[in-house]
């Protein structure tokens, strides 16, 4: 489990790809302070395990269904990346829950300025959106951010100094891809209520009837 509070910026040395999987090194420093193999990294979201490690960097296998569902398939040498260790039982909770588990991708639509802050708009599909509430939270590479508005295609976030010089967010242009994780609550709150299109594996269509709050006595 990580917070999206963003420990470091790295970089990718290389990825090497067998087949649709491969394996990814990234050069990097204070994540590897007290770093196992075995032990989890966050790499722009996504929770990768650590396989070698040297004294600057670590590599971590990669799966296919990784490189379909997120970014990391386009990054090459040189790539800057959000880093962060999973969360210690006695550390600091600072931002949100977040499992490292990437929901797809979206697109940045544009950027503007207002004052300190920049706004920072990006695109994402219907099974994305239905998961957002206007000051919900919202990883985006793995950094915890704060919905700040949304449309039907698309939502914002306002982008703190501190934020923007310490995580690869403001790095990207309109047209570059992020990785997005819901609020895993959410995602749980509309599994148990049945509010998905998607039918549970018994083939039922499962919800908040009123016939299920009856027989609870409610």
């Amino acid at each position: 489990m990580f917070t999206g509070i963003i420990e470091e910026l790295g970089q990718i040395r290389r990825i090497a790809m067998q087949g649709n999987s491969g394996q990814i090194a990234i050069q990097a420093q204070k994540v590897l302070e007290g770093t196992q193999i075995g032990d989890s990294i966050a790499v722009n979201g996504i929770c990768l395990t650590v396989v070698s490690l040297q004294k600057d960097g670590f590599v971590a296998d990669v799966m296919a269904e990784t490189f379909r569902r997120s970014s990391l398939g386009q990054g090459k040498p040189g790539t800057w990346v959000n880093l962060e260790r999973a969360m210690p039982a006695m550390g600091r909770f600072g931002g949100h829950l977040v499992s490292g588990h990437i929901d797809g991708t979206g697109v940045i639509r544009s950027s503007r300025r207002e004052e300190n802050a920049v706004w920072v708009t990006i695109e994402a599909g219907a099974e994305i959106l239905r998961l957002i509430v206007e000051k919900g939270s919202i990883a985006i590479d793995g950094i915890s951010l704060t919905v700040a508005a949304a449309g039907e295609d698309w939502f914002q976030v306002s982008v703190i100094p501190h934020t923007g010089e310490e995580t690869t967010l403001l790095r990207k242009r309109p047209g570059e891809l992020v990785n997005l994780e819901n609020d895993v609550v959410g995602k749980y709150v509309e599994r148990l209520l049945g509010l998905s299109e998607k039918n549970d594996n018994t083939g039922r269509s499962g919800g908040l009837t009123m016939e299920f709050l009856e027989e609870c006595g409610i």
